[in-house]
């Protein structure tokens, strides 16, 4: 039995050590298999506008951009509809990969059999 790790991500720069764990996590989980659904809300979506990972540093931490490509090379990567317009970012805005996605597509993702849902 396969499970699914959706998880999300509430916070942005301004919050360092929460956003890199998040990122991880996911990260991590991609590479020991797992299904992984990355959701990015609030000022985290910042994290999928090309460059901005780059641009992160978190001491004794792995590189965000590495990160972000893990979860791109495997898993999904999702940000919220309502944040990314108060922010006027499309889907051209952001990383090759990335979706814009609303509250009915997490409901049924974290939803789903055989699901566990984290939020950071």
């Amino acid at each position: 039995m396969s499970r699914t790790l959706v998880i999300k991500l509430t916070a942005g720069a301004e919050e360092p050590e929460r956003a890199n764990q998040a990122f991880t996590v996911a990260a991590t989980a991609v590479a020991a298999g797992a299904t992984v659904s990355l959701w990015l809300t609030g000022e985290a979506v910042w994290f999928a506008v090309p460059g901005r990972a780059e641009a992160f540093e978190l001491p004794h931490a792995a590189p965000l951009a590495d990160l972000l490509a893990g979860v791109l090379a495997g898993g999904q990567l999702t940000v919220c509809t309502q944040c990314a317009k108060r922010r006027d970012l499309t889907e051209a805005d952001l990383v090759p990969g990335t979706r814009i996605a609303g509250a009915p597509a997490f409901t049924e993702e974290i939803l789903t059999d055989n699901t566990q849902a984290i939020v950071y």
